[in-house]
């Protein structure tokens, strides 16, 4: 089983509390997201920061673009993003902006399902545009009301799409090893390591808990990692 890329995802509204736990969580993870509600408040300027303090990490920007991709995805990839987000819901035209872009910079555009009613059809219809991640996406509110992204990344892997596969929504350390048996590309984990009393220690558990899952051990896997992240 090949061993997922590891997103930390940073939604602080904080600058310097988001540099901070950037800091605490790059030696384990893969890619450092910043999160809609914290570019919302912080804008480009978190982006430019976090490329400079982590230039061997993979940046992403969580835009969630809805209209206009090639023209709002533009500029975070000239600060150093190497990929941004469009909804599944977007027009197909948007999405495919977002694509155009992204590969104009040499960058990945990841799509969005969150609240896709048919996540299947809009992922092949994404993938045939040329997205180069699906992202299955339990929201913070789904949570809330119990749902989560498993039954919807068993499906999504199944279908067999040339795309890499992300999933996020509530993962932690009791988690991690089921969804990484299911076999996504990228494992997004946000509260169960910025809302921990001790982030850093956080990451490794669940870098650890991947890495086991997937059958490579953390100590040993250095070629591995860099040989993905550099896919």
């Amino acid at each position: 089983m090949a061993k997922p890329l590891i997103q930390v995802a940073l939604d602080s509204l904080d600058y310097e509390q988001t540099l901070a736990l950037a800091r605490q969580a790059a030696p384990y993870v893969d890619i450092i997201e910043i999160g809609t509600p914290c570019l919302k408040v912080n804008g480009i300027a978190i982006v430019k920061a976090i490329r400079a303090q982590h230039p061997d990490k993979l940046i992403f920007a969580d835009l969630k673009t809805m209209d206009a991709g090639y023209y709002e995805a533009e500029p975070f990839f000239k600060a150093g993003a190497d990929i941004t987000t469009v909804l599944g819901t977007a027009d197909i035209g948007t999405i495919k902006g977002v694509v155009d872009v992204a590969n104009a910079y040499g960058k990945q555009a990841q799509v969005d399902l969150i609240n896709v009613t048919d996540k299947a059809a809009r992922a092949a219809e994404a993938a045939k545009v040329g997205a180069h991640i699906i992202g299955i996406h339990t929201g913070i509110d789904q949570q809330l009301a119990g749902q989560t992204p498993f039954a919807d990344l068993a499906a999504l892997v199944g279908l067999g799409l040339n795309v890499k596969i992300s999933v996020a929504g509530g993962i932690k350390q009791a988690t991690v090893q089921q969804v990484v048996k299911a076999g996504p590309s990228i494992v997004v984990v946000g509260g169960a390591i910025t809302g921990s009393k001790a982030p850093d220690v956080a990451a490794r558990e669940i870098r650890e808990l991947a890495d086991a899952a997937s059958g490579e051990s953390a100590g040993g896997g250095l070629f591995g990692w860099v040989k993905k992240l550099f896919a």
